[in-house]
């Protein structure tokens, strides 16, 4: 693992850069699924009994809380935001935001959402009403609302449609249109108002599942559909400003990732590419921003362990040029703040909607500055400061967490107290180091008692599971280092490889009796 990753960092630029009166920023957010509390979901999870006022009123203020740390504080001009929840109860919904929100100053999202019991009329807004309200309180005003026009359904496969794709402008939005594409989230297509200028944006949220050849199979035919309109517009207009932002699903370098996706849609039918002064020569028209970071700070979600690069922001040639609006050369930055949106790993602080919710999202924000070019420039296009001329990713595509450093901040149960529970916001994420009575039930689901409470115990390599309930079996104890987290409402320890099993009892396991007969790997 490539230390630098696991440090704490906000971009100096996003921090300490002070916007000029021409600059405004464009972030790009998703939010790990921000539900209404209508009671009605295509996601069972999300009803009254696991997902309260209380968790909504969380939730948004820690959105905006997040979205706040930029400079200046009055947060980015201009947002997208991914998984939003599409509206069960339209009846109920507002027309009009801003005298929605002009009807309910000088009350706050806490006092809305601790009424008892909710009125209709306030159980039944949209998810954006409350993000809305929340990034008020937090100094974040002005904003414009656009939504993919996406209704209650199921996709092309019989998936359910559960969210869609949203931005906030403080800009004019001049035009705004759904896009729908195969078996994901309809793209939206805005257009914005900056100061007289265009700006094209797209929100994109494609089918998940970056390493799974059967669904890269649907993130081509998403690819598809933006390339199209894509190019109809910059048939228009070669020099067009268009920006591309969302969750792809995909990572800036899906094919060294994956090899065995011979076809990737970010790549071969949507053609991102890292060479930025291929857009200036009029050989490509689209540049992916994760070029501009160092490789060792490439990454804003992690899976398994493995830091990804799910959120895109890339832009067309009219963003390099000196007319109109032009890109800020090297903004981009990953929005990570210590101590608030990460673990104590580096890591997400994902959302956690239990008995005692907390955290943020699976996903760390990313953030781009742009300004309305010097109309006095003489040259054509911007100057680049140490430009990426790497069309494709590098040869090692993949930056790990090593165990090592995952293991040194383990919690173990055993120094706590006897009656500790762990199940909530806090140590959602967190590595333990558990010693534990073991067992395996009839349908081979394993699982071990801490402090008195059952915890599922599983690995997502199925040599390593099999592993995991042969010792279960043999021993009716494990040992291991286990990332707790839950799977449809149970807690569990997930292994995320071999060395997650302890081959003998820890010494800080001074609670314990010794191990007997434990096998070796």
């Amino acid at each position: 693992m490539r230390h630098a990753l696991l440090a704490f960092f906000i971009s100096f630029a996003l921090l300490a850069s002070p916007a000029g009166a021409h600059e405004f920023s464009l972030a790009v957010y998703n939010v790990e699924n921000l539900f209404d509390i209508d009671g009605t979901s295509n996601y069972g999870e999300y009803v009254p009994t696991e997902y309260s006022p209380a968790h909504l009123a969380m939730k948004v203020k820690n959105i905006a809380l997040v979205l706040s740390k930029t400079a200046p504080p009055e947060g980015p001009d201009i947002i997208v935001f991914n998984e939003i929840e599409i509206d069960h109860s339209p009846e109920s919904s507002v027309e009009n935001l801003d005298a929605w929100l002009e009807s309910v100053r000088g009350k706050t999202v806490d006092s809305l959402l601790s009424q008892k019991p909710i009125p209709p009329e306030i159980a039944g807004l949209p998810p954006e009403a409350w993000l809305l309200k929340a990034c008020e309180e937090a100094g974040l005003k002005g904003y414009h609302v656009a939504s993919a026009t996406e209704k209650p359904g199921e996709y092309e496969s019989g998936r359910p449609r559960t969210v869609r794709n949203l931005i906030f402008s403080r800009f004019p939005i001049l035009f705004a249109k759904s896009h729908p594409t195969h078996d994901a989230r309809d793209i939206l297509e805005v257009r914005l108002d900056i100061d007289g200028q265009p700006l094209t944006v797209f929100a994109n949220h494609w089918k998940s599942g970056a390493s799974d050849p059967r669904s890269e199979v649907v993130r081509i035919a998403n690819a598809a559909t933006l390339r199209t309109r894509i190019d109809s517009l910059l048939r228009e207009d070669p020099l067009a400003d268009i920006v591309l932002a969302g969750d792809f699903n995909s990572h800036y370098n899906q094919n060294q990732r994956y090899p065995e996706l011979k076809k990737t849609g970010i790549l071969d039918v949507l053609r991102s590419q890292g060479n930025e002064t291929a857009l200036p020569a009029g050989k490509r028209d689209l540049y992916n921003l994760w070029f501009e970071l160092p490789l060792r700070d490439r990454g804003s979600d992690i899976y398994r362990q493995e830091w990804g690069t799910l959120m895109h922001l890339m832009l067309t040639p009219g963003l390099y040029d000196n007319k109109a609006l032009q890109y800020v050369d090297n903004s981009f930055c990953v929005l990570r703040v210590p101590s608030l949106n990460t673990d104590i790993f580096g890591r997400p602080q994902r959302w956690f909607r239990g008995a005692r919710p907390g955290g943020f999202s699976d996903h760390f924000p990313i953030l781009a500055k742009f300004r309305i070019a010097d109309p006095k420039a003489k040259d054509a296009w911007i100057a680049l400061k140490n430009p990426s001329t790497t069309a494709t990713g590098p040869g090692e595509p993949v930056l790990q967490m090593s165990a090592s450093e995952l293991f040194k901040n383990a919690i173990d149960p055993s120094k706590e107290s006897d009656h500790a529970d762990f199940r909530d916001a806090s140590y959602y994420g967190r590595i333990f180091l558990i010693h534990a009575p073991a067992s395996v039930d009839k349908k081979g689901k394993i699982s071990v008692k801490v402090n008195g409470l059952d915890y599922d115990v599983y690995a997502h390599d199925k040599k390593v599971l099999k592993r995991l309930r042969e010792l279960a079996e043999t021993t009716q104890e494990l040992s291991f280092y286990g990332a707790l987290g839950t799977y449809k409402g149970r807690w569990q320890f997930v292994l995320h490889g071999n060395e997650w099993i302890a081959t003998k009892p820890s010494s800080l396991h001074r609670k314990s009796r010794p191990f007997q007969n434990f096998a070796r790997l």
